[in-house]
């Protein structure tokens, strides 16, 4: 059996690393849709962000994002009151749509 015919797997939206527990990076690809959203909570609700005082969201390769992610978004950060929340790199468009949201209350957006 050879798995030439099928397809490859789609580069995931959502992922989390941490180095050393403190510290998580967020970065999502693509277009950050309602067809995203499941995976995006589930990675924000998960332990290394928990447990984490600062992160930072990598928005660089994010093509869209839709309001119900950003809200998502917005939810983690405020579970996190302490926590220290950045986003990088997020194309204008991408920004108007946080800002909507009221990230920019919690979090810091910084300039693309």
């Amino acid at each position: 059996m050879t798995t030439e015919n099928q397809p490859s797997s789609p580069r995931p939206a959502v992922t989390v690393a941490t180095a050393d527990g403190r510290r998580a990076e967020v970065t999502l690809v693509g277009d950050i849709d309602v067809g995203a959203l499941r995976a995006l909570e589930e990675q924000l609700g998960a332990a290394p962000l928990s447990g984490a005082a600062e992160w930072t969201v990598d928005m660089n390769a994010v093509t869209r994002i839709d309001l119900a992610c950003a809200y998502a978004l917005l939810r983690a950060a405020t579970l996190l009151p302490n926590a220290k929340v950045t986003i990088l790199a997020a194309r204008r468009s991408v920004q108007r749509t946080l800002r909507h949201a009221g990230l920019d209350a919690v979090a810091v957006i910084e300039e693309r």
